[in-house]
């Protein structure tokens, strides 16, 4: 029998401006904040709250976590990619 595996995560990709973001982190709470956040949005994409605004674009979600005090703005892609547009601490 094959074994089973869990739900496929959804695939994480980081707009330009949030890569700038991620090339100033310096210590590892941060990093730690982040990846934290990451994994909850990999594995649920819908989690975050959806962000009113025009329906010509992607729909933008905000997830925050307040046990680490991140916020992630992004939005999914057709193909459940998760496009992280910025990372705040709040």
């Amino acid at each position: 029998m094959a074994p089973q595996h869990g739900p496929r995560r959804a695939r994480i990709a980081f707009s330009d401006s949030a890569a700038k973001q991620l090339e100033n982190l310096t210590s590892e709470a941060e990093i730690h904040a982040l990846d934290r956040a990451l994994v909850v949005v990999s594995v649920d994409p819908d989690v975050g709250e959806p962000i009113p605004g025009d329906t010509a674009g992607p729909q933008l979600r905000e997830y925050a976590d307040e046990v680490e005090r991140v916020r992630l703005l992004y939005w999914v892609t057709a193909l459940r990619t998760v496009v992280v547009v910025a990372y705040l601490e709040v």
